[in-house]
């Protein structure tokens, strides 16, 4: 299938991060979280085989699903997940030269940023979406704090040391979306835990 049905911004916007997933569980683990509802999912570039899993999922993933990569940290990379067939292009940082890249091929760009000048040059470059990167060490409190000073509307996503029960603090303090690392999916975590998981998540939003 080809992605550019793909709906933005995702619903629900829970960005499942596969960190470590392996190409041979690529499509068992996709659809257990296609099944719970999830429709965005990241795969981290920092593992070997993310390419393939990327493709795997392309190619089995509903048509309202977003499928791409995270630690993209190099123009070219955004390139070589381009060619997979994915459409999410997710930095730990803010780099406008990759948020350029993503935008220049029809991709969309979500960089990390933590403070309000990051913040603001992702947005000059045309980031899609903030990843609030590591939400583990700032409050919801804080993040409020920098949702006023930002345009209305702009998308931020908490990521790192989200669960199922801290969804709702964080949204009642700005978050629009999340993404879901460990707490989710660890290479080693049994299918049907993952599923559960998702499950969770997917009843929190």
């Amino acid at each position: 299938m080809s992605q550019t049905s793909s709906a933005w911004p995702p619903s629900p916007p829970l960005v499942a991060i596969l960190r470590g997933l392996q190409p041979q569980r690529a499509a068992e683990v996709g659809r257990v979280l296609f099944d719970a509802g999830f429709r965005t999912l990241e795969v981290p570039l920092n593992r070997p085989g993310a390419l393939e899993c990327i493709a795997t999922l392309v190619v089995m993933a509903p048509a309202d699903a977003c499928i791409g990569a995270g630690t993209v940290t190099e123009p070219a990379q955004v390139d070589a997940v381009a060619q997979a067939g994915g459409r999410l292009i997710v930095s730990p940082h803010c780099d406008p030269t990759v948020i350029a890249r993503a935008r220049a091929l029809g991709l969309y760009a979500v960089p990390g940023v933590f403070t309000a000048s990051e913040a603001f040059a992702a947005l000059r470059a045309g980031a899609n979406a903030l990843k609030i990167f590591p939400a583990e060490a700032m409050t919801p409190a804080g993040l409020q704090a920098l949702s006023t000073v930002l345009p209305p509307g702009t998308p931020l996503w908490p990521v790192g040391g989200i669960t199922p029960e801290s969804l709702a603090l964080w949204r009642r303090h700005g978050a629009s979306g999340f993404g879901i690392g460990g707490a989710l999916f660890k290479p080693e975590t049994p299918l049907a835990a993952v599923s559960e998981q998702a499950q969770a998540f997917v009843r929190a939003w």
